[in-house]
């Protein structure tokens, strides 16, 4: 049914989906280079100025979460703790961000163990706008309140040496990330990349059987 064909309740109903489908809209797009944002990390229990550009030659794991000192985003942030050796062994690094300050970042290092064993850099984006160009910013109205208004929705975003978005995934925040899945897709990237014209099944893993697609494959798979 046609949103013409709803009554008026319906249609008002149909505005606000818009809205909201609006208010998500991204700069990003996989294929093309990210934005190259300057933003605020907290590092080893130092505050520096990175850009997005600085890791140039590297792949880039950029991780959004709503905030610091809630509930499901430390399991997501501990589980990338324990795996950053094996990402920076494939030569990416993770940058993690939400809403919160630097300040507030230290904060909760200082206050979680969990949260201490972090070593890679934890991204600022107090205004909002680096998570809006990535489309995580979750936006209200004028007046009404929104839960969650200005936090970001959980987004992940694999970026290449050359600084081309090659995977996003954004998704609810009340369900948590695996940490191991997102190196999977990191090895998965990198392997098509080393091995032009080949591609990886659902589930690849490194050592696993890729495919390279040809007419002769069609309907035989």
């Amino acid at each position: 049914m046609k949103k013409d064909e709803h009554n008026c309740e319906d249609c008002e109903f149909y505005d606000d989906i818009e809205e909201a489908y609006f208010d998500h809209s991204s700069q990003v797009r996989v294929g093309e280079v990210i934005p190259d944002y300057e933003f605020e990390v907290f590092q080893n229990g130092e505050v520096k100025t990175m850009k997005f550009s600085d890791l140039l030659g590297k792949w880039g794991v950029f991780v959004f979460y709503p905030a610091d000192f809630t509930f499901v985003c430390p399991t997501e942030l501990e589980e990338l703790a324990k795996l950053y050796p094996k990402f920076k062994e494939q030569g990416a690094e993770i940058v993690s961000f939400s809403t919160d300050t630097v300040f507030v970042h230290k904060a909760w290092k200082d206050t979680s163990e969990g949260i201490r064993a972090i070593e890679y850099p934890m991204g600022a984006d107090p205004s909002g706008k680096i998570s809006s160009a990535f489309g995580t910013l979750i936006e209200g109205g004028e007046s009404e309140f929104t839960p969650d208004e200005g936090l970001s929705l959980r987004g992940t975003f694999i970026v290449d040496p050359n600084g081309i978005l090659r995977g996003m995934e954004i998704s609810d925040n009340s369900v948590g990330r695996s940490a191991s899945e997102t190196f999977r897709k990191l090895q998965a990237m990198q392997y098509v990349e080393q091995n032009d014209g080949k591609v990886c099944p659902a589930s690849w893993e490194p050592g696993d059987d890729d495919i390279e697609p040809g007419m002769d494959l069609v309907g035989k798979i």
